[in-house]
């Protein structure tokens, strides 16, 4: 073969080997994404269950007075009061379920520090997701609030004064007749309850209030979102305002009356009625 020739068939075979050594590494990267995004997709199929789906953990702790405090970071929380509970112990039920793809494992942690229960949550990494909730059974006669930063919080049965302040979430209170305080930064505020005395705020939410006895005093406010307000039949001191939106104040009105509600809302409906 002449030497042009031979030069000619070396280069073409020069080039198909470059070209398969090219292929062959797109291969193995498309494999290897491919595989990747198997493992993200599992992971975070397995991140989406709810914690109420898992087995609970159930345990009690030692109370040693008749006030308590939660202090709660990452949980949706659910505290009642009860009879059956004996005087000196709470019970705790937890529910939880995370998964971390990348990162430490996921863990709940709960401890009693004095009148404190602590409740934590850790979950981090590239690809986390983690989700706890507690219910609470706490004995009548103690006095209980709570802190928590992130979560919903519910609450029910106190004839004690009941605190609930929450960074981010919900609230909401039902058969209470105890004195009343409910502020959440960014979240709406729901009671229905039997309390004399009821103070509720929202930084970024509604408040909805339903008195079925008549109350002594009640105190709303809201920064943004509308506010109602229902009350037994009677007559009111009624103190209300509103930066941006309609009011409607339709109880009947005594400037002498013992009871008294005041309302504000910045930027939101205010409603004041007689409940059906």
């Amino acid at each position: 073969m002449p030497v042009t020739a031979r030069t000619a068939a070396s280069a073409r075979t020069a080039a198909s080997a470059r070209a398969s050594g090219v292929l062959g590494t797109v291969r193995a990267r498309g494999l290897a994404l491919a595989g990747a995004a198997v493992v993200l997709g599992a992971a975070l199929s397995a991140c989406g269950a709810s914690a109420a789906d898992d087995e609970p953990d159930h345990r009690t702790f030692e109370l040693t007075g008749a006030s308590l405090t939660i202090d709660s970071d990452e949980s949706a929380l659910e505290i009642v009061a009860s009879d059956k509970q004996p005087a000196d112990e709470i019970a705790v039920t937890r529910w939880f379920r995370g998964t971390v793809a990348l990162g430490s494992d996921p863990e709940v942690t709960w401890s009693m520090d004095g009148d404190r229960l602590v409740l934590r949550e850790k979950c981090s990494g590239v690809v986390a997701d983690c989700s706890t909730k507690h219910r609470i059974e706490v004995p009548r006669g103690v006095g209980v609030t709570v802190e928590s930063d992130d979560g919903s919080v519910r609450a029910g049965g106190f004839r004690d004064t009941l605190t609930i302040r929450t960074k981010d979430g919900p609230v909401r209170v039902t058969d209470t007749s105890g004195p009343l305080e409910l502020r959440s930064g960014d979240g709406p505020v729901r009671a229905e309850v039997s309390s004399r005395t009821v103070r509720a705020h929202s930084g970024d939410g509604s408040v909805h209030l339903v008195l079925t006895a008549l109350p002594d005093r009640v105190e709303s406010r809201s920064g943004d979102g509308s506010t109602t307000i229902e009350l037994p039949r009677g007559a009111y001191r009624v103190d209300t305002s509103t930066g941006d939106g309609a009011e409607d104040v339709s109880v009947p009105r005594d400037d002498s009356s013992a009871h008294v509600v005041a309302a504000r809302t910045g930027d939101g409906e205010l409603t004041v009625r007689t409940a059906n």
